[in-house]
C-alpha cells in the first residue's frame, strides 16, 4: 500500500516536473517570438511598406495583392500591358499631333560632370532597394559607396558628355499587382503594372533630375498649378488650396462645380517624340541635354516576371518609365499646358500628377451657364490630351455641386446639373474621394472624418490581438503608422470644425492611448495618460499644430506660392503699415460672411492661428526645428491649462 502510494507520489512528481518544463518552454518560445517581431518592426521604422509586410506577419495573414493564384501566365500579362497601350495609341492616332509653340526663354545645352564625392553622397542617401538586374545587391553597394564611387562616377560622366544612355540600363522587370484586393485575381485588367529599374540607372537619372529640376527652379519654369514630385509640395497643401477655395466661394454665396478628370494609363501612353519636341520648346532643352533624353527615352524594354517564370521581351514605344526617377518630372512638365487650357475658360485647375481637379464658381442662377462652360473646358482638355496621346476616361470622370445645404437644395433635383461629354454623361455624385479626402456637396467632413475613423478603429483591433506580443516601443511605432498618421493627414482642412466631426477623431485618439499604454476604459483617466504618458495633444490643437506650422512655412519660402499668397502680414499691406499689428508681425485676416464656411477656410484659419501665438514663437529668426519644438510646448501648456 505505502509502495504503491509512493510509485504515484513519484509520477505525479515527475508529470510536475514536466509540466514546468513545458511551461518555461513555451515561455521561452513566446519570448524569442515576441523579440522577432520587435526586431523587424524596429528595423522597419520609418518604412510604411515594410511595415505593412511585418503587420501581415504578426496577424499570420497573407500578403494582399498577389497574382499566384491567376490562370494567367507572365507572357500573358506582359501582352496584356502591351495590347493595353496599343489600344489607347489607336484610338488617339486618328487625331493629329499638337503643334508645340517655341515659348522656351532659357536654355540648358548640356549637363554638368559630378565627382565621386557628389556619388557618394547619392549613394548614402538613395533607397535599399534591390532589383533582380542588379549585379551586387544595393546594401552592399552602398556599404563599400567610397570604394565604388570613382567607378560609378567615370560612368555617370561618360553617359552626361556623350548624351547616351546605357542600353543595358532601359529594361525593366514589371510585377502584376492586384489594384484592389477584393477584385478578381484571374483577370489581368485587375492588375497594375509595377516597374523595378536596375540600382545605377536610378543613380544617374537622379544626376540628371537635380540639375534639370534646378534649371526649372532658376527660371520658374515649373507649372504653378502642379503639386506633385516637387519640394514643399505635396497633396496636403494642395487639398488646402482647393478647400479654401471652395469654401471661400460657398462665405461669398456662390456656388461651385467641382469635376475630378481621371486618365486611363497616363503615364504609359506618353508619346516620345512630342516630349522631346516640348522639352526643347517649351522648356529649353537643347543640344547634348536633349540628345541624352532621346537615348534615354528610346530603345527600352520590360518583361514580366511572375511566379518565378519570365516573359518574352517586350519593346517599349511610348511611355515615361514608370518606377524611375525621371518619369515623373517628364510627365509633369508633358502636361504643363492643361492649367493655361482650363484658364482660357476661366476654369481653375490643379493637379497632383494625373489626377486633375478642375472647379468653376458661379452665382446660384448661372450653374446652367457654368455647367456648359465646364463641359467646354473639358471637351477642349480631352481634345488636347487626344492630340496628345492621353485618354481621358469619361467613365470615371467625377462631379459635385458645392455650396451651402440650402445653395445645393436649390439646385436642380437637389443636387445640380449633369455633364456630357460626347456620348458620354458625368452624373452628380453625393460625395467624392479628392487625394485621400472625402468631400460633399455641403462642404461637410463628418463623412470623412466617419471613414477615417472606422478604419482607424479597425487598425486598432487589430493590434489589440497582437498586443502581448509586442512592447510600448514597438506598439507606438505601430500606432504611428497605421492611425495617428491617417488622423493627421490633412488634419488643417479641420481648422474652426464642429466638435461633432473632431470628436469622433478624438476617440480613435483615446483608444490608440489605451493600447499603448495596455490600459481598460475604466482605468486612469485619459488626459493623463495623453498628457503625461505619451505627451501627445488632444485633436484641437493638433490642427493647430498643422496650421501654425504651415503658415511658418508659407513666412519663410518653404510652402507652394499659391498658399504663401494666402498668408499677408500686416506690414506688407500698404495704408496699414503705421498699425501696431505691423510692428507686432502679425497676418492680415480677411472678413467672412458665413461663420460654417469663410472662417474654416485656410486663409483666415492661418493668419488666425499664427495671430494667436506669442510674439517670441512669431519671431523670424526661429528655426524650423526650434519652432516646432516651441509650438508644441505652448500647445502642450495650453492643453495642461485646459485640463485644470
Amino acid at each position: 500500500m505505502l509502495e504503491r502510494r509512493y510509485r504515484r507520489t513519484g509520477a505525479d512528481a515527475d508529470r510536475l516536473a514536466w509540466t514546468k518544463q513545458l511551461k518555461t518552454l513555451h515561455a521561452m518560445y513566446e519570448e524569442k517570438s515576441h523579440q522577432h517581431w520587435r526586431t523587424k518592426i524596429a528595423d522597419s521604422r520609418g518604412n510604411t511598406k515594410k511595415l505593412w509586410h511585418t503587420m501581415r506577419g504578426i496577424m499570420g495573414e497573407k500578403p494582399g495583392g498577389r497574382c499566384d493564384e491567376s490562370d494567367c501566365t507572365a507572357d500573358d500579362f506582359a501582352k496584356f500591358f502591351k495590347d493595353k497601350v496599343d489600344s489607347i495609341r489607336t484610338s488617339t492616332s486618328i487625331t493629329p499631333p499638337q503643334d508645340i509653340a517655341d515659348t522656351a526663354s532659357h536654355v540648358i545645352n548640356e549637363w554638368k560632370p559630378v565627382t565621386p564625392a557628389d556619388v557618394e553622397k547619392l549613394i548614402g542617401s538613395s533607397l535599399s532597394k534591390t532589383c533582380q538586374l542588379d549585379p551586387a545587391p544595393t546594401w552592399l553597394v552602398k556599404e563599400f559607396g567610397n570604394l565604388l564611387s570613382p567607378f560609378i562616377t567615370l560612368l555617370i560622366n561618360k553617359s552626361l558628355t556623350t548624351g547616351c544612355f546605357p542600353r543595358q540600363y532601359g529594361h525593366a522587370i514589371v510585377f502584376p499587382l492586384l489594384k484592389k484586393k477584393n477584385l478578381d485575381a484571374s483577370q489581368p485588367k485587375n492588375f497594375r503594372p509595377v516597374s523595378n529599374l536596375c540600382y545605377l540607372s536610378k543613380l544617374l537619372e537622379t544626376v540628371v533630375q537635380q540639375q534639370l529640376q534646378q534649371f526649372l527652379n532658376e527660371h520658374d519654369a515649373m507649372p504653378s498649378h502642379q503639386s506633385a514630385y516637387r519640394k514643399f509640395h505635396s497633396t496636403e497643401t494642395a487639398l488646402l488650396k482647393l478647400y479654401n477655395d471652395l469654401l471661400v466661394a460657398t462665405d461669398h454665396g456662390q456656388v461651385s462645380g467641382l469635376c475630378l478628370l481621371d486618365l486611363t494609363a497616363a503615364f504609359d501612353t506618353v508619346d516620345h517624340e512630342l516630349l522631346l519636341s516640348r522639352l526643347e520648346r517649351t522648356f529649353g532643352v537643347q543640344g547634348q541635354a536633349k540628345a541624352w533624353f532621346k537615348s534615354y527615352l528610346t530603345g527600352r524594354t520590360f518583361t514580366v516576371l511572375l511566379g518565378g517564370k519570365i516573359s518574352q521581351a517586350v519593346d517599349v514605344t511610348c511611355s515615361v518609365p514608370q518606377g524611375s526617377v525621371l518619369g515623373p518630372l517628364l510627365f509633369i512638365l508633358y502636361t504643363a499646358d492643361l492649367a493655361d487650357l482650363a484658364s482660357k475658360f476661366n476654369v481653375n485647375l490643379h493637379a497632383f500628377a494625373d489626377d486633375n481637379q478642375l472647379h468653376v464658381h458661379c452665382d446660384l442662377g448661372g450653374v446652367l451657364s457654368s455647367a456648359n462652360v465646364l463641359e467646354q473646358c473639358i471637351t477642349a482638355i480631352a481634345h488636347w490630351m487626344t492630340a496628345n496621346r492621353l485618354k481621358l476616361n469619361a467613365e470615371k470622370t467625377e462631379l459635385i455641386w458645392a455650396g451651402t445645404r440650402y445653395s445645393v437644395a436649390s439646385l436642380l433635383h437637389g443636387r445640380g446639373p449633369s455633364l456630357t461629354l460626347g456620348t458620354d454623361s458625368v452624373e452628380v455624385a453625393d460625395a467624392v474621394r479628392v487625394l485621400g479626402v472625402l468631400f460633399t456637396p455641403d462642404l461637410a467632413l463628418d463623412k470623412h472624418t466617419s471613414a477615417v475613423s472606422a478604419k482607424c478603429f479597425y487598425q486598432l483591433r487589430q493590434l489589440r490581438r497582437v498586443r502581448r506580443s509586442l512592447d510600448t516601443e514597438s506598439t507606438k511605432i505601430l500606432v504611428h503608422a497605421f492611425v495617428t498618421s491617417r488622423i493627421d493627414y490633412c488634419n488643417g482642412l479641420l481648422a474652426n470644425a464642429p466638435s461633432v466631426w473632431t470628436d469622433k477623431l478624438q476617440r480613435v485618439l483615446n483608444a490608440a492611448a489605451r493600447v499603448i499604454t495596455d490600459t481598460q476604459k475604466f482605468d486612469r483617466g485619459l488626459t493623463t495618460i495623453l498628457r503625461d504618458d505619451l505627451h501627445w495633444l488632444d485633436l484641437p490643437r493638433r490642427v493647430s499644430y498643422k496650421l501654425c506650422l504651415t503658415v511658418y512655412k508659407c513666412l519663410h519660402g518653404m510652402a507652394p506660392q499659391y498658399l504663401a499668397e494666402l498668408c499677408r502680414p500686416v506690414s506688407d499691406i500698404q495704408g496699414r503699415r503705421h498699425l501696431r499689428s505691423a510692428t507686432l508681425g502679425l497676418l492680415d485676416k480677411p472678413r467672412y460672411e458665413l461663420e460654417t464656411y469663410g472662417r474654416r477656410a485656410f486663409s483666415y484659419a492661418g493668419p488666425s492661428a499664427w495671430n494667436s501665438l506669442p510674439a517670441h514663437l512669431r519671431s523670424q529668426n526661429v528655426t524650423i526645428n526650434n519652432f516646432r519644438h516651441s509650438l508644441k510646448t505652448f500647445l502642450f501648456s495650453q492643453m495642461i491649462h485646459a485640463a485644470h
